[in-house]
């Protein structure tokens, strides 16, 4: 997988974080799709719904869809399969939804003639381990990432969402061929906004990343093409 040739699988996901899909497009229409993808996540998604996923993919965008799905095994499944009917390259489920959740969802992908990548999130880069324990888990937060992502290596999904100060560990645990798709990206000179486990671009793909999702750096640019550039020069050699 990092032997892929940048221009044929960007390694750069830009994340669409806006309420409407005039902005996003207006961004979009910006951009380079043989430079990045782009993350739909919840806001974007429920405001505008399955057709701006579309539009996205029939401008040539590999689309993640970021919803995170965590629901009873059927449920999910379900839910798995409706995305994929959208053309998105990616999409995710929780590793916390369990074994039978995870295992429903890849059967129902692999019903496909060409099933998107199905990743799973282990622990929310915005969470540290006060906050795991607040929520009953006492367990230490690197623990608890490599916990998930050995299950969700398990149930044979294609990777997982996780800091990249995780990824080396990953890397090592579970193998070259395994997707870390890694949020929290911010070049040196950004601040560090909602994001509480931060690298820089070049830093996560030498941890091991695989996929960057890379926000604000980019949408908030004054020239967010010149921008995607500068990080995609950034990272090219690694």
């Amino acid at each position: 997988m990092n032997d892929s040739h940048p221009m044929n699988d960007p390694r750069i996901i830009v994340a669409l974080d806006y309420s409407a899909a005039a902005q996003a497009l207006q961004l979009v229409e910006r951009l380079d799709p043989k430079l990045c993808r782009l993350k739909v996540g919840k806001e974007l998604f429920t405001a505008e719904g399955p057709r701006l996923v579309e539009k996205f993919v029939a401008l040539n965008f590999g689309v993640f869809l970021d919803l995170k799905f965590h629901d009873i095994p059927n449920t999910t499944a379900h839910a798995c399969a409706a995305a994929a009917k959208l053309g998105v390259w990616m999409l995710n489920v929780h590793a916390s939804g369990g074994r039978a959740m995870m295992l429903a969802a890849r059967e129902a992908l692999d019903k496909l003639t060409a099933p998107p990548r199905l990743i799973a999130v282990t622990v929310l880069t915005s969470m540290n381990e006060a906050a795991l324990f607040e929520v009953g888990i006492n367990t230490a937060l690197p623990d608890q990432v490599l916990r998930l992502a050995r299950l969700t290596h398990e149930c044979a999904l294609d990777g997982v969402v996780c800091s990249a100060q995780e990824a080396p560990e990953l890397r090592e645990a579970l193998g070259r061929d395994f997707c870390l798709v890694t949020p929290g990206i911010r070049p040196a000179n950004s601040g560090h906004d909602d994001q509480s486990r931060v690298v820089t671009p070049k830093d996560a793909l030498a941890m091991g990343s695989n996929y960057l999702v890379i926000g604000r750096p980019i949408t908030q640019a004054a020239d967010p093409l010149a921008a995607l550039h500068a990080i995609h020069q950034e990272i090219i050699s690694v």
